[in-house]
C-alpha cells in the first residue's frame, strides 16, 4: 500500500512519479508557507527545500502549522522538516535558516527546482527571487498579502498586472515594471484590508492582524496549483 494511493486515484500512477521526482522551494514557512510545506509533502513531491530565519513565537499559535506549545522557541525550518519526514520519510528535504536577500540569494540554486513558492513578508526579498526565477525561466508563484483580511474565497491566482486593491501588488506591479519583468503570477485577494481595530508594537513595526482561516487557505491554493502543475494536470 502507498501513502500516495488516494492521490493516484486523481493523478495517476505516473502523476505520482513526476510529483516524486520534483524540486519544489519554499522561501517563508509562516502562516502561509508552513501550510504550502504540508500540502507539498502529502502531495508526494520528492524535494523540497524550506527557507526561513524565524524560530516558533507564540503569537504564531493562532495560525502558523509549525506553531505549538511543544515547538515554541525551535527553528520553523526544523520543525516542518520533522513533519516532511513523519509525513513521508523517503523525501529529501534541504533547510536554510537565513533572510533571503540580494546579499544573500547566492546561497541557493534555483535552477535546480522544478517551482518556487514564495510566501516571503518583505518586498526586497520577493522582488529579489522574481527577478532570478524570471531570468532562470523557473515557474514562480508569489504570495501578496495575507494579513488584515477575513474573507479566504476572495483569494485567486494570476498574473500580477490583473491584481488590485492589494496594497502590496500594487507595490510590486510597479517595482516589477520597472524592472522589465511581467507576467509574474500572484495569489492575491481583492478584498479590500479591514482597519486593525488595535495597533501592536512588535520589533519596531505594526504587524496586520491575521486570523486562522486566510493564510492557510492562501497555502493550499499554491500548493494545489503547484501540484496541478508538475503532475502535469494544469495549464
Amino acid at each position: 500500500m502507498s501513502i500516495f494511493e488516494r492521490e493516484a486515484l486523481l493523478v495517476g500512477e505516473d502523476g505520482v512519479r513526476k510529483l516524486s521526482e520534483k524540486t519544489v522551494a519554499v522561501f517563508g514557512l509562516g502562516g502561509v508557507g508552513s501550510f504550502v510545506c504540508e500540502a507539498l509533502a502529502r502531495g508526494g513531491i520528492g524535494h523540497l527545500i524550506l527557507v526561513d530565519n524565524d524560530t516558533v513565537a507564540e503569537s504564531n499559535l493562532n495560525r502558523q502549522l509549525v506553531a505549538l506549545h511543544s515547538t515554541l522557541g525551535k527553528k520553523k525550518t526544523e520543525v516542518a522538516k520533522a513533519r516532511v519526514f513523519d509525513i513521508n520519510p523517503a523525501a529529501k528535504v534541504e533547510t536554510y535558516e537565513m533572510f533571503y536577500m540580494p546579499d544573500t540569494a547566492d546561497e541557493i540554486d534555483l535552477s535546480v527546482c522544478d517551482f518556487v513558492v514564495d510566501a516571503i513578508d518583505t518586498v526586497t526579498a520577493k522582488l529579489e527571487l522574481a527577478v532570478r526565477c524570471d531570468r532562470l525561466g523557473v515557474p514562480c508563484i508569489s504570495c501578496m498579502g495575507t494579513g488584515n483580511k477575513l474573507e479566504p474565497t476572495r483569494l485567486r491566482i494570476s498574473a500580477i498586472e490583473k491584481t488590485s486593491v492589494c496594497p502590496l501588488c500594487r507595490v510590486m506591479r510597479r517595482e516589477l515594471r520597472a524592472r522589465g519583468i511581467a507576467g509574474v503570477r500572484v495569489l492575491w485577494s481583492d478584498e479590500s484590508p479591514c482597519v486593525p481595530i488595535q495597533q501592536l508594537s512588535e520589533n519596531g513595526r505594526h504587524p496586520p492582524g491575521s486570523v486562522s482561516f486566510v493564510p492557510p487557505v492562501a497555502g493550499m491554493i499554491l500548493a494545489g496549483q503547484v501540484v496541478r502543475e508538475l503532475a502535469g494536470l494544469a495549464g
